[in-house]
């Protein structure tokens, strides 16, 4: 009876172990995803920028990758230029809108 139930235990054990162990590799590959330059452009710059990145208060982006390199676009963004403040986004979401700048040709 003892074996039994000890194997019912351990059995028990290993099933919900192996059970639980794949929602946490879910999340954390969901949390390691790259920010979406587009997104957080079309976010934070378009009341400067433009709807369309055109231009308005602030110079037309919809095509500064022909004009400036994708460390130039985050030097703007990290330093700020002209009348645009620095730091407007920042870290990793900085480098994601200036890699996704830097394709707009």
């Amino acid at each position: 009876m003892k074996k039994a139930m000890l194997t019912l235990v351990f059995g028990s054990a290993i099933f919900l172990a192996a059970c639980g162990g794949g929602d946490k590799e879910a999340t954390n590959n969901e949390s390691a995803a790259a920010p979406d330059g587009e997104a957080i452009a079309m976010k934070s710059c378009v009341s400067c920028h433009g709807g369309e990145l055109q231009g308005a208060t602030g110079p037309a982006l919809n095509d500064v990758g022909s004009r400036l390199s994708e460390s130039e676009i985050l030097d703007i963004i990290n330093n700020g230029k002209g009348g645009m403040p620095p730091g407007v986004v920042k870290g990793a979401d900085a480098e994601a809108v200036a890699k996704w700048l830097a394709t707009q040709k």
